[in-house]
């Protein structure tokens, strides 16, 4: 039976790292195509083309080969070598705590985010020797809740090829599709900066087509990414580039700024921007003439996308109020009426037509990229740690159990049975092989080969689990009750000798005032009562409330606290953006079995599910059908390129706040109150 193309190459490049190791000199590319696996039978114009792409590949992984040219232009002349300063991971010592915060990390993004693969196998790398924290990992009180993830498979590939070029300051090439034009283009960029925001990854570069710095969304490129030139370097970033400016910007400042808007806040949401928003722009005093509708602050930002600063400001309702510049209040008010317009009683849909699953088949096969044989970074991490305990445990003669390496590498048995078989055939030439190993009951027995100690040390953390590591701390921030977070990220940058945040990966994630994350955390753990101050966006009021907290809890929306609301006597979720103060009363309280449980089952959390929920049917203009559709499930495709899609809720007041983001390209159309609250949100 014919071998799968992915696995020949990983036999291959997992070969070419053994016969490398095994060498301790410099090798030539004629001795690399006569005894490395795979490489033997090609010829050699399919040798030089197999053997770069191998050598990009493995770059990409983290795993750099040295490379002599005494001729330049001959590759016949070359001499390779693998130092193993350029395959090993310098030793990090991890305290109990490190790695028990590591762990509980991991446990909570596992299956939610698209580093969640590379996390596990990073903890088994860097607890090497050691107990995996995995089986240990405690449980936090905290409840996770992505839903706008992106993830996949195919994004691991690209994020390593992205991060490697960038590093290595080469020109991709790929096909994206652009919304705007509703097209598939071929795209020349020379990548920058990496970003992950709202649930999805950014590529910040420099399009070649455009003249100009672009922004790219990672789920949009289509097909393969590849480097567009052999060189070693493409391009330098000129050095008015700020990667972290790029990564600290708002939604609306996304692109080329246009502009700078005057924008009038109310007194009862101005602290409210500032704490979320005060990075984006500068908020002070109003002047003569700013404040006729009432009390508050201006705040000033630029923009880019005006459409995106109108929908944000539409979402504040009377709160916020645009002065300047004229041709923004302009559109604020083109919007408004908009609104008014699609939501009286005359507004008419077109006719259905096709089915969503059909128009999303059709979207798909759109795509002119290719599909390429690649190699999932993860499984290659995987195998090189596979290997790296199945020889530790021959050479220390240490009994592994199959379900115990299955669940620390969180594989099934079949998966772990593929792996061995590709491992026994990894070779370091001239018949020489890593190991052999073999499922016997519930064990593995393993015969290293003499050479297999080249894998018997923990490889290097190749950049995606570094990410990994690293996007996991960032992500949690301060919300994550247990320390040892700060600490592990400075040793792992230490060993990677730079900060991935600095150089590819910037995680930007929603800001909360850290004294009420802590005071939050505090009681938690104490169980403590806590009174807070809490902003009532859909009555428009402050309210004080008593509150027993059991978790904190990631929701669709950002950060909230589950917990006892005493006056209500019920089970709430408060947002922790909305939580003005929070102090403990000094009382304290026994937890409630039945309080603990229904905590459990607000799917809301996890499948945007809204206990007592309504649905609403909400129709989307053919102008921005196609972002929606990215986000949301449709119901309906109408004739005019316009969607139907239906959205749970339990509140009018949030309905109709995301409706009025939708700055009248969306409109309820069901259920009647709604569609009145939203008429009467754009009349006040």
């Amino acid at each position: 039976m014919a071998m799968a193309k992915d696995t020949e190459k990983l036999i291959r490049q997992l070969s070419l790292i053994s016969f490398l190791m095994a060498n301790r000199r410099p090798v030539s590319a004629l001795e690399i195509k006569q005894e490395v696996e795979g490489y033997s039978s090609m010829n050699e114009d399919a040798f030089a083309r197999r053997f770069y792409a191998d050598r990009a590949e493995l770059e990409s992984l983290g795993i750099a080969l040295k490379v002599d040219r005494p001729s330049e232009g001959f590759l016949e002349s070359e001499l390779y070598a693998l130092p193993p300063e350029n395959y090993y991971l310098p030793a990090i010592k991890f305290t109990d705590q490190e790695l028990a915060a590591l762990a509980t990390a991991l446990s909570l993004l596992d299956g939610r985010f698209a580093y969640a693969e590379p996390l596990r196998l990073a903890l088994q790398q860097v607890s090497w020797g050691r107990k995996s924290p995995l089986s240990g990992a405690e449980s936090a009180p905290i409840e996770m809740a992505m839903t706008a993830s992106a993830g996949g498979r195919e994004l691991s590939q690209r994020l390593a090829k992205i991060e490697t070029a960038i590093s290595r300051r080469k020109t991709i090439q790929f096909s994206y599709y652009t919304m705007e034009r509703d097209a598939t283009a071929d795209r020349k960029v020379d990548p920058y900066h990496l970003v992950f925001r709202s649930g999805q990854f950014y590529l910040i570069g420099f399009a070649h087509e455009r003249d100009a710095v672009r922004v790219f969304r990672l789920s949009r490129i289509q097909g393969k990414v590849s480097y567009a030139s052999k060189a070693e370097h493409d391009f330098n970033p000129p050095e008015s580039f700020d990667r972290h400016d790029y990564g600290s910007r708002a939604d609306w400042q996304m692109g080329n700024v246009s502009g700078t808007a005057r924008i009038f806040l109310r007194d009862r949401i101005d602290w409210l921007v500032e704490r979320e928003y005060g990075e984006y722009g500068e908020i002070g005093p109003a002047r003569n003439g700013d404040s006729k509708n009432g009390k508050g602050s201006v705040f000033e930002t630029e923009f880019a996308s005006s459409r995106q600063l109108v929908a944000w400001l539409l979402g504040w309702r009377r709160h916020a109020t645009v002065l300047d510049p004229p041709e923004l209040v302009a559109e604020a008010e083109e919007r408004l009426e908009l609104l008014r317009s699609r939501h009286s009683s005359d507004f008419a849909t077109a006719e259905p037509v096709g089915s969503p699953a059909v128009a999303d088949a059709e979207r798909r096969n759109r795509s002119n990229g290719k599909a390429e044989t690649v190699i999932r970074p993860e499984r290659f991490a995987r195998l090189v740690t596979l290997a790296g305990m199945l020889i530790d445990s021959a050479r220390n003669d240490r009994v592994l159990r199959t379900a115990e390496v299955c669940e620390e590498l969180g594989i099934t048995s079949k998966e772990l049975a593929g792996d061995i078989d590709v491992l026994n055939v990894v070779n370091f030439g001239g018949g020489t092989y890593v190991l052999y190993a073999e499922v016997v009951g519930d064990v593995i027995e393993v015969d290293p080969e003499a050479y297999g100690d080249s894998f018997a040390k923990p490889a290097r953390l190749l950049p995606l689990e570094a990410k990994a590591l690293i996007a996991a701390i960032d992500f949690f921030g301060d919300h994550l009750p247990q320390e040892g977070l700060d600490t592990a990220r400075e040793k792992i940058v230490a060993a990677l000798g730079h900060d991935p945040s600095k150089e590819g990966l910037q995680i930007t994630i929603e800001r909360d005032e850290p004294e009420i994350v802590s005071a939050v955390n505090d009681a938690i753990a104490a169980r403590q009562v806590l009174r807070i101050k809490y902003y009532k966006e859909n009555e428009d009021e402050f309210t004080t409330r008593e509150i027993e907290p059991y978790r904190l809890a990631r929701g669709p929306e950002g950060w909230y606290v589950g917990c006892r609301d005493r006056k209500r006597n019920d089970v709430r979720h408060f947002r922790l953006d909305r939580t003005k103060e929070a102090e403990p009363t000094g009382d304290t309280f026994e937890p409630d079995p039945d309080v603990e449980t229904r905590l459990g089952t607000q799917r809301w959390l996890s499948e945007g599910e809204v206990t007592d929920a309504r649905v609403a049917r909400v129709w989307v203009s053919p102008e921005r059908a196609r972002w929606v559709r990215e986000e949301r499930t449709v119901v309906e495709e109408l004739a005019d390129g316009a969607l139907v899609i239906e959205m749970p809720f339990a509140g009018t007041s949030w309905l109709v706040r995301e409706v009025l983001k939708g700055a009248g390209d969306m409109v309820v159309l069901e259920p009647d109150d709604a569609r009145e609250a939203v008429l009467a949100a754009v009349s006040e």
